[in-house]
């Protein structure tokens, strides 16, 4: 069994970097909104778009824009790289 990554600051998560969102650091108020979005803890997303005052994030077909006040509650395990499997691939069989 591999050992989990310490989850770091979701605003420290590069763009396009896909990562599980560890926790929420807030309480039960923005735990609640977050679900509301659609967002809990195990989602898989990532950060779109950076803007002065928030993130644009996805979370499968979501789009999910949250401010920066609540990015830093916000805590992530980047997702290791998945193997890409060619045997499905354009070539003919």
């Amino acid at each position: 069994m591999s050992q989990l990554s310490p989850p770091l600051p979701l605003l420290d998560l590069a763009d396009d970097t896909p990562a599980r969102l560890a926790e929420i650091r807030g309480g039960r108020q923005l735990t609640r909104r977050l679900l509301a979005l659609g967002l809990r803890q195990g989602s898989l997303l990532c950060i779109l778009q950076r803007r002065p005052k928030g993130l644009v994030l996805a979370s499968g077909e979501l789009r999910i824009a949250i401010g920066v006040g609540i990015a830093e509650k916000l805590w992530v395990r980047p997702e290791p790289e998945p193997d890409l499997d060619l045997s499905h691939g354009d070539h003919a069989a």
